[in-house]
């Protein structure tokens, strides 16, 4: 394993540039195989939005149009554990009534965010409502949610880098590592 050290911390590599290129590819394949009608993305933001860009270009080399619409989603604000409740910080503007959504998440733990975005779409007529995160952490799972779309299975490590931040450091790190302290 390899690793940097950026202002004081060590931060050990666990999914390199290059695996995750092809993983993009591997999934926007996935995605595309399922022939989704009227597609629309939607990047649940800050963690996911590199993730996000890189697997729409992907999608679009898999042959997909899909339109994108942004969400921001809070079950942490400034705590540093999830209060258990989702707040709307910002909504999508998009109709979803009768499309395909995929949302789009940088780590799928707890499942509190993924599960209340994917059940207020659906409640608003989407005709499915899927997820595509970039990792998945199982051991915190605490809503009855699976991923449909999952890039790696992640060890349980707090993680930076492809978008994801340690106090707003290191979302553009072009790998996702693991701070050591």
């Amino acid at each position: 394993m390899s690793s940097i050290t950026i202002d004081g911390h060590r931060i050990d590599v666990l999914f390199t540039q290059d695996q995750i290129a092809a993983r993009m590819t591997s999934l926007a394949a996935e995605i595309a195989s399922t022939k989704p009608k009227r597609l629309l993305v939607v990047p649940v933001l800050k963690g996911s939005f590199i993730f996000a860009a890189d697997l729409i270009r992907a999608m679009h080399h898999a042959g997909l149009s899909p339109e994108v619409d942004f969400m921001i989603l809070a079950s942490y604000r400034a705590a540093t554990s999830s209060s258990g409740q989702v707040e709307v910080l910002r909504d999508i503007e998009s109709m979803v009534k009768d499309r395909d959504v995929l949302l789009v998440d940088d780590i799928l733990e707890s499942g509190r965010t993924l599960a209340f975005a994917k059940d207020l779409l659906a409640a608003r007529g989407a005709s499915s409502v899927k997820s595509a995160v970039l990792l998945f952490k199982p051991g915190h799972l605490a809503a009855s949610i699976k991923a449909d779309f999952c890039g790696f299975d992640c060890p349980d490590l707090f993680v930076v880098g492809y978008g994801m931040d340690m106090a707003h450091q290191f979302r553009e790190l072009p790998f996702v590592g693991h701070v050591v302290k």
